[in-house]
């Protein structure tokens, strides 16, 4: 007799299961394929549809939101599923751009729980993170849909990560910086042969990194992978109507500039257009299909406008490397009209809290000489870094910099819009950027809905 699961097994609503699965296993993140592969197997998870992995410091999401955006378009049936969430973890398991039902999570949950738990006498019981649950429970879902191609996020590095426990047709790399050194190390080579990781023999192996590590290099080219690198075999470049993909120097595809905000969202698409490219011959797309995903595509929380009244805009920027990018941003608007002439300049106001784990130092830096207010908040988590631990960092690198110190980063955005609207000499250009983790993103969101629900 097969092990049976607990009494509430099939009564479980997706807060009790995502509840459950926290507490499966005694680590939040453990490494390796093995656990995950002997559940592969229980549950004969052999998907036909097509897989892309999608890996990277930064660009991941962006990335996968552009391909599951171009197969939409081109008439598809695509899976995306990509992590963490910002309000719901529905958003991390998305059909045809739809966020999956809880009903139809619960159902994957229980899936691979009769599976965890055993499903012949014999069968030992498998302990499994959140994440590897939350993938096996993806990969179950879209086989159950029958869907015709998956876009799958790496969850952390790549070799290790649950995601690449299946085999892809194509697989990406965006970025390689330093982020979660504790796991990957602390140097880019490091890191980089844990990105490569998701390569295979003979297999598209898109990199998306402008100065990749020889490291990566060097395994794609050991492993016999296709590789296809950035400025290399494909690339892009602007013209006045938009912007152009080219493969070897040719071009190939005159598209509009993509609705995500940022001038490295133009590598981001050129990687996403780099995979449909080299496995046209078995998912084919037509060029519009293509410019109308570059229209059309969406991703919260990634430079992300939600306001003009006050201008506030949302970054889950974490680490340096995207930091820098938001500095780009930023600098970027400062070429914004002033709302008149000898009117003070626009201010910019950071809602800013970061993970204590995190390079804080490298983020503050990074952003050096964009932000004019800090208004610094906690992050309710166990590796949260404390409001005034921020502030210490930014006198450190600022010693001048004017800060402000909140519990929450809903208090901080809270008063950043007051402040914004309140000011005699207020500039129309006056912008608040939330930023740091996903966290900070997720806390402002929360606060957002909840003043929006207020009013109505």
């Amino acid at each position: 007799m097969s092990k049976n699961p607990a009494p509430d097994f099939a009564h479980k609503d997706l807060a009790a299961w995502l509840s459950h699965i926290e507490q499966l296993h005694p680590k939040s993140i453990a490494m390796g394929l093995d656990r995950v592969k002997l559940i592969i197997r229980r549950l004969s998870l052999e998907p036909a549809f097509k897989v892309i992995t999608v890996a990277g410091t930064n660009g991941k999401g962006s990335t996968c939101a552009m391909l599951a955006q171009i197969y939409l378009q081109a008439g598809y049936k695509v899976g995306c599923y990509t992590s963490p969430h910002l309000l719901r973890y529905n958003e991390r398991v998305r059909v045809n751009g739809a966020e999956v039902s809880d009903e139809a999570l619960c159902r994957a949950f229980a899936a691979v729980e009769q599976a965890r738990l055993g499903l012949n006498p014999q069968d030992e019981e498998v302990a499994l993170t959140y994440f590897e649950v939350g993938t096996l429970a993806a990969i179950w879902l879209f086989m159950q849909l029958g869907i015709d191609v998956a876009v799958l996020e790496i969850g952390l590095g790549g070799r290790l990560d649950a995601v690449n426990a299946f085999e892809p047709d194509c697989a990406v790399v965006t970025s390689i910086d330093l982020d979660h050194q504790e796991f990957l190390g602390n140097t880019r080579d490091s890191v980089g042969i844990e990105k490569a990781g998701v390569y295979r023999p003979d297999i598209p192996a898109i990199c998306g990194d402008a100065n990749p590590p020889q490291s990566l290099i060097g395994h794609a080219q050991k492993i016999h992978a296709d590789l296809k690198r950035i400025n290399h075999e494909f690339s892009y470049q602007l013209t006045a109507a938009g912007w152009q993909y080219l493969a070897n120097g040719h071009v190939l595809h005159a598209l509009p500039l993509p609705a995500l905000q940022g001038a490295y969202q133009l590598m981001n698409a050129s990687c996403a257009v780099a995979a449909v490219e080299a496995i046209k011959a078995i998912l084919p797309v037509e060029s519009a299909a293509i410019a109308r995903a570059m229209q059309q595509v969406t991703l919260a929380g990634r430079f992300q406008t939600i306001s003009k009244s006050p201008w506030l805009i949302l970054d889950v920027a974490h680490n340096p490397h995207a930091a820098h990018a938001l500095a780009a941003n930023l600098k970027a608007l400062r070429t914004q009209p002033q709302l008149k002439a000898g009117g003070r300049h626009a201010k910019t106001i950071a809602v800013f809290a970061m993970l204590a784990d995190k390079d804080v130092h490298g983020v503050i830096s990074a952003l050096k000489g964009e932000i004019d207010i800090w208004y610094v908040a906690g992050i309710e988590h166990v590796r949260g870094m404390p409001a005034a631990e921020l502030a210490k960092v930014i006198a450190e690198v600022e010693p001048d910099a004017e800060v402000r110190i909140f519990e929450t980063a809903a208090e901080a955005c809270k008063q950043a819009c007051i402040d914004t609207e309140t000011c005699i000499d207020r500039n129309e250009n006056d912008k608040i950027v939330a930023f740091g983790s996903f966290f900070t993103v997720s806390n402002v969101m929360q606060f957002l809905n909840d003043q929006k629900n207020t009013r109505l």
